[in-house]
């Protein structure tokens, strides 16, 4: 019998590209978005898996409205802290393999160099530590089953996301003012969801260890040099694109 798995969050942007991905393995895929599961309510989550039964649970559910988490942790942390622990007892109860994705605002964001998997942990927002929350959750609750996968600055085609923003901004302004220190790894959607299919195979086989992984595209950039990268490729001209300090657009959350 093939395996089932079980999307969670599955409106969302990444969710639909490891839908996909799924479905040209031709692996069997139970898709649940909001409103299907409240990943935060166990006789839910007791319910979804006493119907299917899934094999691996990969949780694309989270509450990403990182300045709106400022004013409002204890609901995100209800979505990004709660909801991963009550997957992961769910996923001890039933022996199942759970892919938990998280985030780069688990760091500091004060580092020179990339992160490693082990590097210490620092949040400096109300989502960098509700995030950090799951983590824990599934590593502690799921020590050989438990892999959480740690992203960043993700763009695809089925959400909103950086690039379309900078799209649409392309054809109303003349001149465009972007950060450009802090830096990072854009991360296409359709790439990690191809990784966390991997992963998902190679846990099934015992051949992954459980634990933390670090899931981006390759190289690295700024926002600045990013946009001037999406102008580029729009045809339009990068130097439209000046370069700014995060100084000039405060947000309620620090950025990593």
């Amino acid at each position: 019998m093939n395996p089932v798995w079980l999307v969670t969050g599955a409106a969302g942007m990444l969710a639909r590209d490891l839908l996909a991905a799924l479905a040209r393995e031709d692996v069997t895929a139970v898709a649940k978005d909001r409103e299907a599961l409240d990943i935060a309510d166990p006789d839910r989550v007791r319910e979804a898996f006493a119907a299917h039964r899934p094999s691996v649970v990969v949780n694309c559910a989270a509450w990403t409205a990182v300045d709106d988490a400022e004013s409002q942790e204890e609901a995100a942390l209800r979505v990004n802290g709660t909801g991963p622990a009550v997957l992961a007892r769910a996923c001890r109860e039933h022996g199942a393999v759970l892919l938990h994705v998280s985030t780069d605002y688990v760091f500091a964001g004060d580092g020179a160099r990339p992160y490693s998997e082990d590097a210490p942990t620092g949040p400096r927002s109300a989502y960098g530590r509700t995030k950090l929350a799951g983590e824990r959750a599934v590593l502690e609750t799921l020590p050989e089953t438990g892999y959480v996968v740690r992203t960043a600055w993700l763009y695809g085609a089925g959400g909103g996301n950086f690039v379309r923003t900078m799209i649409r901004l392309e054809g109303a302004r003349e001149t465009l003012d972007v950060v450009d220190d802090q830096r990072g790894q854009p991360t296409w959607t359709v790439d990690l969801a191809a990784r966390l299919v991997r992963l998902g195979g190679a846990a099934l086989a015992g051949t992954a260890p459980a634990g933390v992984y670090h899931g981006t595209s390759g190289g690295e950039t700024t926002w600045f040099g990013f946009t001037q990268e999406i102008f580029r490729l729009l045809g339009a001209d990068p130097s439209r694109v000046r370069p700014a300090t995060s100084e000039a657009f405060v947000r309620p959350a620090p950025r990593p």
